[in-house]
């Protein structure tokens, strides 16, 4: 079977028997090419089904113009959201994105680093994988001028700007409305507890419990991986104790929603036995039955500020910056 191949200019100069500069400028209908032979060059462009290549060409000036992203996962709402940020914001200013996922693994995020450096982005924006401690792959683009702006999940704040959420604030929020609503035994289910997001959100749970003067139970706090499976062990775990929690706090909606299933699997009731809320608020946040009450991100705007960060950094020289955006309690069913 033939192999398509994209046409380049080499191919058309080759072929007409001219050279690749009197190709390009004819295309551009440089006043420099003849009529005859600019009619010629676009006969064969069209008849080849040549399309210019802008990353090759934005090469040619040294200048790529690309932005590499780095995230966790593609397919949760969260992660698209920002993308979609930070898409809006690279394309209006002229620049194109290439998006990699380290899907969660320190070697994976090491490769996605490496592999956005050869393909000689101008800058980088990344959220870190739940596996990462060591960021040495980061701190090295110092060297090569490469800046970097973190969103959600951070490191080297001294270094490198980044954009989160309000975390201790909405980790306090939320289990104060809990609290409001008359539970007593809030469970918390995280993440590992290197992720300064996870050390974050779960000061402002206990920051919570302190100022409505309840004793810490280290049995209520689960954190562990923030998958599925973890998320249904960490349940089932809170749901065997003697008493059980009559609230939880998820960590995200991925926990929240394996919160969910396990605490039907034990035949108890959303709200009336154990409240729940979320974190992310998740597009399907709506479409659970009940529907998840949830600390919300404002996802779009943390991509297009981390964008504009990253920008700044590229055209003029600037100190880190770190912006916290605020989150929102949307009050749903399962509450």
């Amino acid at each position: 079977m033939k192999v398509k191949t994209h046409v380049s200019l080499k191919d058309l100069a080759t072929e007409l028997g001219i050279s690749i500069s009197t190709v390009s400028r004819a295309l551009k209908d440089s006043p420099e090419i003849g009529a005859e032979l600019r009619e010629r060059v676009k006969d064969l462009a069209k008849e080849r089904n040549y399309r210019p290549n802008p990353f090759a060409m934005s090469l040619l000036k040294n200048r790529p113009r690309i932005l590499g992203i780095i995230v966790p996962d593609i397919v949760t709402h969260f992660y698209s959201s920002i993308i979609s940020g930070i898409g809006d914001t690279a394309r209006h200013n002229h620049y194109s994105v290439i998006i990699t996922s380290s899907y969660e693994q320190y070697e994976l995020e090491r490769q996605c680093v490496e592999d956005l450096i050869n393909i000689r982005v101008e800058g980088i924006l990344a959220c870190v994988s739940q596996e990462t401690t060591d960021f040495s792959h980061f701190a090295a683009l110092v060297q090569q001028n490469i800046p970097v702006v973190f969103f959600d999940r951070t490191c080297l704040s001294k270094t490198y700007s980044s954009v989160v959420a309000d975390n201790v604030e909405s980790g306090c929020v939320a289990t104060e409305y809990l609290l409001q609503r008359g539970a007593r035994r809030v469970g918390f289910i995280g993440g590992a507890n290197h992720l300064e997001i996870v050390k974050q959100r779960k000061h402002g749970y206990l920051e919570a419990l302190r100022n409505f003067h309840l004793p810490i139970e280290r049995d209520l706090i689960v954190c562990e991986k923030m998958a599925y499976e973890e998320g249904i062990e960490a349940t089932r775990h809170l749901l065997e104790l003697s008493p059980p929690p009559d609230a939880i706090l998820a960590m995200n909606d991925t926990l929240a929603f394996a919160a969910m299933k396990e605490i039907k699997e034990h035949g108890l009731r959303i709200p009336r036995d154990i409240a729940l809320i979320g974190y992310t608020d998740e597009l399907h946040a709506n479409y659970v039955e009940p529907t998840l009450t949830a600390m919300t991100h404002q996802t779009y705007k943390m991509g297009t500020i981390a964008c504009e960060l990253l920008l700044k950094h590229l055209s003029e020289e600037k100190e880190p910056e770190q912006v916290v955006i605020p989150t929102h309690l949307i009050v749903r069913n399962s509450t």
